[in-house]
């Protein structure tokens, strides 16, 4: 009798971790035991040294279709599942920036998974769409909180009350994800952003991410307290003379090798 696939696929190479949700069969519909299998990868995710940044991806022709409605429907039976809310916190709590790789369909739950990364880059197959409204599901991973944020409340309504598809250039457009590349590019483009972020200097990196992250959890007042006194503290114990020096020597060097290759 054969093993079965992994549900989610772990690779790490030089402080990138790429985990990849693996049920393509079903367009990586969330079942119960796919969406406790993620869990446990980011949880262990959370204390693993190796990991800088992870890159979150769908194996096939899909990012992930949403929780099974197979499952929800009662057409199948499903493995005792953990909370929604246990998923959230383990993939929004991890430290490390999470860079999504939107290969192909990210639908209702799988576009509040997608809209849980740090920022996106999607393919051109990519399509998203928020059916909520169609199945009678109220959001409860955020995404009624994080879509209008990111595109406005506007267009956020728009998706959300009618469950119309979103395509990859219009997502680009309205700011939702940050490039649109062909297929064969998603990957290659994202390991690439991926190793520059590991090329910065990993305390002063987390304490950006984080300062980002409270700003957009709270007031604009909030976020600039927090930024002052963050940026005091940080100064304090990390911007010394000789630290600077050796930083400004690599990011020189990182722009001369830069002009050379756009030349």
């Amino acid at each position: 009798m054969s093993t079965p696939a992994p549900l989610v696929l772990v690779e790490r190479d030089q402080g990138v971790t790429t985990v990849t949700l693996n049920r393509p069969e079903a367009l990586n519909a969330l079942s119960a035991a796919l969406r406790n299998e993620i869990t446990r990868v980011f949880t262990e995710l959370a204390n693993d040294a190796e990991t800088q940044v992870v890159i979150l991806t769908g194996a096939g022709r899909a990012f992930t279709v949403g929780l099974d409605l197979k499952e929800l429907g009662g057409e199948k039976s499903a493995v005792a599942a953990i909370s929604s809310q246990d998923l959230s916190s383990a993939v929004t709590g991890l430290k490390q920036p999470i860079i999504g790789a939107i290969n192909g369909y990210a639908i209702t739950g799988g576009f509040e998974l997608a809209l849980m990364c740090d920022f996106m880059i999607a393919s051109t197959e990519a399509r998203f769409a928020d059916t909520h409204a169609r199945v009678g599901v109220v959001p409860g991973w955020g995404l009624s909180q994080r879509l209008p944020r990111l595109i406005g409340a506007n267009r956020a309504k728009e998706l959300s009350l009618t469950g119309n598809y979103l395509d990859a250039q219009t997502a680009y457009d309205w700011g939702l994800v940050n490039r649109v590349v062909a297929p064969e590019e998603l990957l290659p483009t994202c390991q690439k952003l991926a190793r520059d972020i590991v090329s910065t200097e990993p305390v002063t990196r987390g304490e950006i991410k984080r300062l980002i992250d409270a700003g957009w959890h709270g007031t604009l007042a909030d976020g600039l307290a927090t930024e002052y006194e963050a940026s005091r503290e940080h100064s304090a114990r990390e911007v010394t003379p000789e630290k600077v020096a050796a930083r400004r020597a690599g990011i020189q060097s990182r722009g001369r090798s830069q002009s050379t290759q756009d030349s």
